[in-house]
């Protein structure tokens, strides 16, 4: 045994007995163990800032991109926001003993199917340290107890937070490792997601790379997470206004984000009309235009627009970068979607109910939106509270993941002797 491994079983072990207290806490003990572990963030805003300024000198001497600068970044209000997301989880319904179905059998025996904890938890995330807290909130509510494995990016921000959590939890009574940080060199990260029967559960938060190196190396079972390449597509009865409001938060609200919109798809039909401003709003704004040719031969005069690859169509950008083309009709912008999309989230613009109702039917994503920006894909504006990622699969969990995606379910079967003949 490594000494990896080792560190890891150790860690998983001391979850297990974690989780067996968790799975017994009544929503009133959990609420105000959450409120508790919000007051504890709070209190400690000021360390948190200090450390996560730590970070941030590391990462800008590193080279780290403008994009990944802003999730790692934790100022005053953010951390106060992440304290409020706490607040908020405690607001929300208890998913754990929710009975999800049940009846009583001709022979008497009474059967329901609930909501019960999933018991350790494993996260590896990269550079955004407010999914350390949002990750110890939503395991604590629904039951589990957590292992995360924050990117080295954000070391000292991840080891100001935990210890604000574990500090509150043991003052509140409970388990200090309901919540862990695992650190080390990529060796444990080896082990966390090779360490079946002891973690229950794996959720890789971050970039392309990682979410696959986690997906074909695990042996523990993964819910796979968050690439978003994203578009939007205006069609031919969009109402203009509508579809450049659109295209516009959808790029440029919050570019590092993964609901962010990658690629502007446009009718033909509209492109004359629509491009010319779209495309000079959006370098307005900073966006860097990749297009087609009859994208590039759309764009008004000081506005360039680079000849688009395959490669930018696919792309992730997670900045101020955006691909754009021109597209016949309908069914070429879901077959460009089939092609480059990533299962995230797509968004049609368009006052016509039957094309609405196509792209909502035969798009293949956890998301499909119509006349509404896909940075609405999200846990928080889906009314589910804080959320621990957006899953891109479709076993289990698909699309944004709160509470009860956090569980799995149990069968109790209630009888009076029955026996089976």
């Amino acid at each position: 045994m490594t000494d990896s491994t080792a560190v890891v079983r150790e860690l998983a072990e001391r979850a297990r007995v974690a989780s067996r207290r968790l799975a017994l806490l009544t929503r009133a003990e959990k609420d105000s163990a959450l409120l508790a572990l919000a007051d504890a963030v709070d209190a400690a805003s000021e360390r948190i800032v200090a450390a996560n300024a730590e970070d941030l000198r590391r990462g800008r001497e590193g080279g780290m991109a403008p994009g990944l600068l802003d999730r790692l970044s934790l100022d005053a209000a953010r951390v106060a926001a992440v304290a409020q997301a706490l607040r908020d989880l405690a607001a929300l319904p208890d998913p754990v003993g929710e009975v999800v179905r049940g009846s009583t059998l001709a022979n008497g025996l009474q059967i329901r199917q609930v909501r019960v904890p999933m018991g350790v938890i494993g996260m590896i995330y990269e550079a955004r340290p407010n999914v350390t807290v949002d990750a110890a909130g939503l395991g604590l509510k629904s039951g589990n107890a957590m292992i995360l494995r924050g990117g080295s990016a954000a070391a000292s921000t991840n080891r100001a937070l935990v210890d604000s959590l574990r500090s509150a939890l043991a003052d509140h009574g409970l388990p200090q490792d309901a919540v862990q940080l695992l650190e080390g060199d990529h060796d444990a990260v080896r082990a966390l997601m090779t360490a079946r029967g002891l973690v229950d559960l794996l959720i890789p938060r971050g970039g392309a790379g990682l979410i696959q190196t986690v997906v074909l190396e695990s042996t523990v079972p993964v819910i796979e997470t968050g690439v978003g390449n994203c578009h939007v597509y205006v069609d031919a009865a969009a109402d203009l206004g509508k579809a450049l409001a659109i295209t516009l938060n959808a790029k440029t609200h919050r570019p590092s984000v993964c609901n962010a919109a990658e690629s502007l798809l446009v009718h033909r039909e509209i492109a004359g009309e629509f491009l010319p401003k779209a495309l000079a709003d959006l370098a307005g704004a900073g966006v860097v235009l990749h297009g087609d040719a009859a994208t590039r031969e759309l764009a008004p005069a000081g506005v360039d627009v680079l000849a688009a690859t395959d490669e930018d169509f696919a792309q992730e950008y997670l900045a101020l970068e955006m691909s754009v083309a021109v597209v016949d009709d309908v069914d070429a912008a879901m077959e460009h979607v089939r092609r480059h999309g990533s299962g995230h989230t797509e968004a049609i613009v368009t006052e016509d109910r039957a094309a609405a109702r196509r792209w909502t039917a035969e798009v293949d994503a956890a998301a499909v939106l119509v006349n509404a920006s896909t940075r609405f894909t999200d846990g928080g504006e889906f009314g589910f509270g804080a959320e621990i990622g957006i899953s891109t699969q479709k076993l289990h969990a698909r699309g944004p993941m709160a509470l009860p995606e956090l569980t799995t379910t149990k069968w109790v079967v209630e009888g009076d002797g029955q026996v089976r003949g």
